[in-house]
């Protein structure tokens, strides 16, 4: 009897991935009326310190509730579970749906993703259909795998025009202020963007060419509060660039436009004005009016994580969340045992 019970457990966890459908291993948000009405976005999470699994979901709900897109979010899922795991480099399902995507939001860090599901975002490239990188986007993949020419280690330098430098601000210490570029301050994507500030750190920027737009710098601020001042000193002359936007070319010479931004940690996403900068960034590489003022308030409530990297490797089992438990209506708690730094005042919900 102990036997059938084991050989009966081992066939459910074995039955599990091959059971799980899209829309369990998928968020799906259908879009109201709004300037992207017809167009759909893919936004890909998955990275093991920053939380873009809490912050896409947000940003896909005001997305397609406030602007009117479909929204597409996937998720690094463990396929023994169906849980979502960030900390699991190398399954992220669902990429199929760039096959009819308008846009595709960028957050991972070093993924190292199966050649079957690298193809899909290859053939997305190949189209020249514009992409969004935030964060950790600089370093979205990791390892030796090349698709039809494309090194994806590579992929921000070629996409998004940086990959990993280093950390210019004194990461956990010193936060980022964005300050508009004086030459570019009339970009359609700067509309309604004045206060942009969060408590992740500048990040080094080394390789961005003269083809790129800057829209904004990071100032280093002496801490992770709004209020906080600026470092005094060479770390700020010049700041270094913050979000920009330019043109990519993948090996087919098929080319298209990016948009990115160093920020974007889940707690960054607090800021009213940088969900405004990616919200118009989206209208914009649609080719859609970008309003005076872009409505960003939150459909549901938004309690991120702080960031940081989660060593433990049950506490993601533990959480047990589901795409599901970011559909409209839900809300999800933040990690309890990931602690923001003393002294940190998160901002006041906008």
């Amino acid at each position: 009897m102990k036997l059938l019970r084991t050989l009966l457990v081992a066939a459910l966890a074995t039955a599990l991935p091959i059971a799980a459908t899209a829309a369990e291993t998928t968020l799906e948000l259908k879009g109201r009326e709004g300037p992207g009405q017809g167009r759909k976005i893919v936004l890909i999470s998955g990275d093991e310190e920053y939380r873009s699994e809490e912050a896409l979901p947000m940003l896909a709900k005001i997305l397609s509730q406030r602007h009117g897109f479909d929204c597409t979010v996937l998720f690094a899922i463990d396929p023994a579970t169906g849980l979502i795991d960030p900390n699991l480099q190398t399954n992220i399902p669902g990429l199929e749906a760039l096959a009819d995507a308008d846009l595709l939001i960028i957050s991972t860090r070093f993924r190292r993703l199966p050649p079957e599901q690298l193809r899909f975002i290859a053939d997305y490239l190949q189209k020249g259909r514009p992409v969004i990188g935030l964060r950790t986007a600089t370093h979205a993949f990791t390892g030796d795998a090349v698709t039809d020419g494309i090194v994806w280690k590579d992929f921000g330098l070629n996409v998004l025009g940086e990959t990993w430098i280093n950390h210019h601000g004194r990461h956990l210490v010193e936060g980022t202020r964005g300050v508009i570029e004086a030459a570019n301050a009339q970009h359609p994507i700067l509309r309604g963007v004045r206060d942009v500030f969060g408590p992740s750190d500048v990040y080094g920027i080394r390789n961005l060419g003269a083809d790129a737009t800057i829209l904004l710098r990071g100032q280093v601020t002496t801490n992770l509060n709004a209020d906080s001042p600026a470092v005094a000193g060479p770390k700020n002359d010049p700041m270094m660039p913050l979000a920009w936007i330019r043109g990519y070319q993948v090996p087919n010479g098929q080319s298209g436009q990016a948009f990115c931004t160093t920020m974007g940690a889940s707690v960054d996403l607090l800021s009213a004005d940088l969900r405004r900068l990616v919200v118009n960034a989206a209208l914009h590489l649609v080719g859609a009016s970008v309003p005076p003022v872009a409505n960003v308030d939150y459909v549901d409530p938004f309690q991120p994580t702080f960031y940081g990297f989660v060593r433990d490797p049950a506490a993601f089992p533990a959480r047990a969340l589901r795409p599901a438990d970011f559909d409209l209506g839900r809300t999800t708690a933040p990690l309890s045992f990931v602690k923001a730094p003393e002294g940190y005042l998160s901002p006041a919900a906008r």
